[in-house]
C-alpha cells in the first residue's frame, strides 16, 4: 500500500547529506515550508546549496538556516529585501556565494529539471553580466544564452492538500515555485496543511501528481485561509 506520510519531522528530514543542493518553495514568506526549514535545522546538514525566490528576512527561516552558517551558496533573484540582515552581513564578510537569476529564468531551470531537459536558450540576460561565459547562438536573427537546468538533491514544499500518495495541491498564490521544487528534486518533503483520503481530492484540481513526491507531513497553521 502506497503511504508516503509520515509521522515525525525526524522521519521526513532522513538522509539529508551536507552538500545538498536544496530547492526552497515561496514567494518571500507566501507559501514558503518553514516548518520544513526549521526540520532541516534541526537535522543538521550543512555545506548546503539553497535554491529560492529570495535570501530571507530577518532571523527566522532561511535567514536562520544561513545565521548558523549552513549554507555554503544562495540561487536566487532577490538577495535583498526590506530585511536582509543575515545574508547582507554573511555575504559582505565572504561567508556566503551567491548567484544571481532573474526570476523567471530561476523558475524555467526547476522546470526543465522536472522536465528531463538538461538545458534551454532564453534572451534573458543577454548583453548583461549574467551572460558572461555562458554559450550564445542567434535563432530567427535574435541571441540567446544557454541556461542549465536546476535539479535539486532536496526539494522542500509548501502544499495546501495532500492524499497518502503524495497528490499536492496549494492556495492561491502559495503555489508559487512549490510545484517546481517537487518536480525538480531527487527527494520531496513536504508539509501540508490538510490531508484527505484517496478520492476526496478532485482529480482536476491536482497541480503536483504524487509521482513527485516522497515523503508527507501534516503541519496545520495559521488561519483558515492558510495565510
Amino acid at each position: 500500500m502506497i503511504n508516503k506520510i509520515v509521522q515525525s519531522m525526524a522521519d521526513l528530514m532522513s538522509g539529508i547529506k551536507d552538500g545538498s543542493v536544496v530547492l526552497l518553495g515561496g514567494f518571500g514568506s507566501v507559501g514558503q515550508p518553514n516548518a520544513l526549514i526549521d526540520g532541516l535545522i534541526e537535522q543538521g546538514a550543512k555545506d548546503l546549496v539553497v535554491a529560492a525566490n529570495n535570501a530571507g528576512a530577518g532571523h527566522v527561516g532561511l535567514a536562520r538556516l544561513m545565521e548558523l552558517n549552513r549554507v555554503r551558496k544562495i540561487i536566487c533573484s532577490f538577495p535583498r529585501s526590506s530585511d536582509p540582515v543575515v545574508f547582507e552581513t554573511l555575504y559582505r564578510a565572504g561567508k556566503i556565494e551567491l548567484e544571481i537569476v532573474p526570476q523567471g529564468t530561476l523558475a524555467e531551470r526547476m522546470r526543465a529539471a522536472g522536465a528531463g531537459v538538461p538545458a534551454f536558450f532564453t534572451a534573458t540576460g543577454v548583453g548583461t553580466k549574467m551572460a558572461v561565459g555562458k554559450e550564445h547562438r542567434e535563432i530567427g536573427g535574435r541571441t540567446y544564452i544557454l541556461e542549465e537546468w536546476l535539479k535539486g538533491d532536496v526539494g522542500l514544499v509548501e502544499a495546501w492538500e495532500a492524499d497518502r500518495w503524495g497528490n499536492l495541491t496549494f492556495k492561491q498564490s502559495g503555489r508559487n515555485f512549490n510545484p517546481l521544487c517537487a518536480m525538480a528534486s531527487d527527494l520531496s518533503l513536504v508539509q501540508a496543511q490538510h490531508i484527505r483520503e484517496l478520492g476526496e481530492i478532485d482529480p482536476d484540481h491536482v497541480v503536483t501528481p504524487g509521482i513527485f513526491v516522497d515523503r508527507v507531513l501534516h503541519v496545520p497553521y495559521g488561519d483558515p485561509s492558510g495565510f
